[in-house]
């Protein structure tokens, strides 16, 4: 065993021996999450030409029609998909046969020789990881809209992959600011790209309810009429949360509702007074003021409203997770907070679902099949340690590594810091196997970067807090821990940037990070910035890469950090 361990080691850093200071955007150099072992083939290349095909296992036909859907475009060629007969000897074949034992349900081996590519896999799951991988063997253009020059070229290599963790998730709030399917799904398919495999929607709290629920219908007609900062607000029909939640399986991710509860459900109760202890409902809200609110705990209405609600979402949800919340809940008493998990637990259970939950609830169970969710700032926490020692498997969402809507640094113009900020080093120097005192690896499920939205209004909201550091969680799910290197990583990130450029995503350029621009980097004649020297308008320095125009007073603030301001002016790469 440890000679193998050993060999995927080498075999991974030798496909990853790039010089921090080199931009090229070297494919097999380039994949994020870094794949298990990649084996070079010298010398060999696949081109994608006007008569390529691509051949499917019969129950994997959906997963050739997606990849035919992102090539169709950037290609211009035709790209049918037929059933294949035993293994093609052209064009690109996904194979659920023929795989190693290793990839288990959610791997995948990758072959690219002259004449073929072979996608094998135990599961269409596993097939869907291989094409992602595949994507991002090509260039960057291949993301693209519109019909570009080529040519499609595949560098040979065998690429055996499988993840650390079997739950790679990412959340999106659409309750402080509601976001339409049209964003939804655009995220969505931004989670495919990096193996994200969970897709948590936050659909309820203070400010909004989002999500139309037949035998309570103010819910979302009032309840969802606002949101932080007022505004319309909104709220997705049955069929529109039906959209998603097909759209993701298409993706093969799996959709996860929230419903909070006990607390953040004011939207609920000003929507209806019934759930309130004094048949008074409060008004709408639409601050971000957290920890006021409370269903009223004894009154026997509070489990109606529940096993409609959860009866309702879960008829409509097929994946086998339905997730309470249950954080921040300060306005109800521990004997209250007790008494309410010890109703509300089993109403979930009897709609066939698994309980999820932030990590404060597992405190109310002793349920192994619960599953809290990490979200605290420390690395001790008895309650979650219980829980692992009892047999619960934890996801980690550390607020300080994990949340995407925590501000990169003081400028950023979006986001929160009350975790702190998180730069892309600091969302990926951490081990979700190791981080919590008393957890062990095999105590984790895996992890998840939820991205709150009581600051996040648009699309562009989404993406600029999103990427870079989506593709940094992404990848501590995904690989070998052995793997773990910033100096290769922060290479390999940067390269995706032609990838985001290509595909409309508003990124975060952070200085951290060696971006590609696209050609080859060259020496800038200007003097390095210096951070305790004052520059005035018109001074030229470099740093990283890039020349950068001063705009006025500039000690300490450091070019491509603090650039949203104008303090310094992007003049490109040297």
């Amino acid at each position: 065993m440890r000679t193998r361990v050993l060999a995927v080691v080498i075999a991974v850093t030798a496909a990853l021996s790039v010089s921090a200071q080199s931009q090229a955007a070297e494919p097999l150099q380039s994949l994020v999450p870094v794949p298990v072992s990649v084996q070079a083939r010298a010398g060999v290349t696949h081109n994608l030409t006007a008569a390529t095909k691509i051949y499917t296992s019969p129950a994997a036909r959906d997963v050739g029609t997606f990849l035919a859907g992102v090539l169709r475009p950037s290609t211009g060629y035709a790209l049918p998909v037929s059933d294949a007969a035993g293994t093609p000897a052209d064009g690109i074949s996904l194979l659920l046969s023929g795989a190693p034992a290793q990839v288990g349900q959610q791997g995948y081996q990758l072959d690219v020789a002259a004449n073929a590519i072979v996608v094998r896999a135990n599961t269409s799951e596993g097939l869907f990881a291989g094409v992602q991988t595949l994507r991002q063997l090509l260039s960057a253009a291949v993301e693209s809209a519109t019909t570009q020059p080529g040519p499609w070229t595949v560098p040979g290599a065998l690429i055996v992959d499988y993840p650390r963790f079997s739950y790679r998730g990412a959340m999106l709030d659409v309750a402080r600011h509601f976001h339409p399917v049209s964003t939804v799904k655009r995220y969505i398919d931004q989670l495919a790209l990096y193996k994200i495999n969970y897709f948590h929607l936050h659909l309820s709290d203070d400010q909004g309810w989002r999500i139309v629920i037949d035998s309570w219908p103010r819910l979302a007609t009032y309840g969802g009429s606002t949101q932080v900062g007022g505004g319309p607000g909104g709220y997705y029909t049955k069929a529109q949360y039906s959209e998603i939640v097909q759209y993701a399986a298409s993706r093969k991710i799996t959709v996860i509702p929230e419903i909070d509860m006990p607390g953040h459900t004011n939207a609920a109760q000003a929507s209806y007074a019934e759930l309130n202890c004094n048949n008074q409902a409060p008004p709408l809200r639409t601050d971000i003021e957290v920890g006021y609110s409370s269903l009223c705990v004894n009154k026997d209405v509070t489990y109606q409203f529940i096993d409609d609600v959860v009866r309702e979402i879960a008829a409509l949800t097929p994946g086998p997770y339905f997730h309470i919340g249950g954080d921040e809940a300060h306005a109800t008493s521990d004997a209250d907070y007790q008494t309410f998990m010890n109703r509300a637990l089993p109403i979930v259970k009897k709609y066939g679902k698994t309980v999820l939950g932030w990590h404060e609830f597992v405190k109310t169970t002793t349920d192994t099949t619960a599953i809290p969710q990490y979200w605290g700032t420390t690395t001790s926490n008895a309650t979650v340690q219980a829980a692992a020692a009892r047999g619960n498997k934890v996801i980690m969402s550390p607020a300080n590594k994990a949340y995407l809507d925590m501000k990169y640094n003081s400028s950023t113009p979006l986001g929160l810091s009350w975790a702190g900020y998180i730069e892309v080093q600091t969302a990926y120097e951490w081990n979700p196997g190791t981080h919590l005192s008393g957890v062990p690896e095999s105590a984790v499920r895996g992890v998840e970067a939820p991205l709150w939205t009581e600051t996040i209004v648009t699309g562009r909201d989404i993406e600029f807090m999103a990427f870079p550091r989506l593709a940094t969680i992404a990848e501590l799910g995904w690989s070998p821990w052995s793997t773990h290197n910033w100096d290769q990583f922060k290479v390999r990130l940067g390269n995706q940037g032609p990838r985001w450029t290509t595909m409309g995503i508003n990124f975060y350029k952070s200085a951290q990070v060696p971006w590609d621009t696209g050609g080859p980097p060259g020496s800038c004649a200007q003097p390095a910035w210096e951070r305790s020297k004052v520059y005035t308008g018109g001074n030229v320095v470099s740093h990283n890469g890039h020349k950068w125009t001063a705009q006025w007073w500039t000690q300490g603030e450091e070019p491509g950090t603090t650039g949203q301001w104008g303090v310094w002016r992007d003049g490109g790469i040297c």
